[in-house]
């Protein structure tokens, strides 16, 4: 028996860390349900799951519009009998100061990486509940504890992440549901692809800067996106069933040392 069979997954995200978690959940039996406003990649994900004979509804949803992540759940249940997974991964990652970012690009992360994350439980809890509970697992990030300069935004909304998901443990633990985030350091997604071509886009040479970012990290290399879905499948899976409102660091030493030699 696969370690997920018979459960129903909402993954929001459809690139980097939601397409791996999203593999990784269905490969262990789960159905899927992702949502994600990249069109390709939507696509591709729902080709490549649909030909591995896994469940899969793949929905071009904003998970910051709260009707969108309403009628999401709703498909998503009415497809496949229910839910009991969520695994919040959908993000942007601006950069600026508290100076030189506008608030619409301010509330664009908060609603995206925090507001998505408030969306899909506001919605899913009571579907997870009427299943006899569930996990949630949402994707934080090391800049929720110790920041970079110029992403005062991005890392605002990990922060947050950090706090929402203790809240959420703590509010609905006695209803089945175990809550826990992830945080991950350099991870070779979209987002850091984008980092490494520089803010102007214009460096070319994306292997050298993962490269320069993995020698920050202890272990000497960035992370891969299915080293992050591992973890969040355990979080997921009945072996993390004393697991929840904690937090989970998977930054290959990055935030071990005080960065002082």
């Amino acid at each position: 028996m696969k370690d997920f069979d018979g459960k129903v997954a909402l993954v929001t995200g459809t690139t980097g860390i939601g397409l791996a978690t999203a593999r990784r959940l269905a490969a262990g039996g789960a159905a899927i349900i992702a949502c994600g406003i990249d069109r390709a990649a939507n696509a591709a994900l729902k080709a490549e799951l649909e030909s591995s004979g896994a469940g899969a509804l793949v929905i071009g949803a904003d998970v910051s519009v709260p009707d969108q992540v309403r009628d999401a759940v709703a498909a998503g249940v009415e497809r496949f009998g229910g839910l009991d997974i969520v695994v919040n991964s959908a993000a942007v990652h601006p950069y600026g100061t508290a100076v030189s970012t506008d608030f619409e690009t301010w509330n664009k992360a908060m609603s995206v990486n925090v507001g998505s994350i408030y969306l899909t439980a506001h919605f899913g809890i009571p579907e997870m509940v009427r299943r006899g509970g569930g996990a949630i697992v949402n994707v934080a990030s090391v800049q929720g504890f110790a920041c970079q300069q110029n992403v005062a935004a991005y890392a605002t909304t990990k922060g947050a992440i950090h706090t929402l998901t203790r809240a959420l443990a703590l509010d609905h633990a006695r209803s089945g549901i175990r809550v826990n985030s992830v945080s991950p350091g350099s991870i070779r997604t979209p987002i850091l692809e984008k980092a490494a071509r520089g803010e102007d886009g214009t460096d070319a040479d994306v292997e050298a800067a993962y490269k320069r970012f993995g020698e920050a990290h202890p272990i000497g290399r960035i992370g891969e996106p299915e080293e992050v879905a591992e973890l969040i499948a355990f979080l997921c899976s009945s072996k993390a069933g004393f697991c929840t409102g904690a937090d989970y660091k998977i930054d290959g030493g990055l935030t071990a040392g005080i960065g002082v030699k």
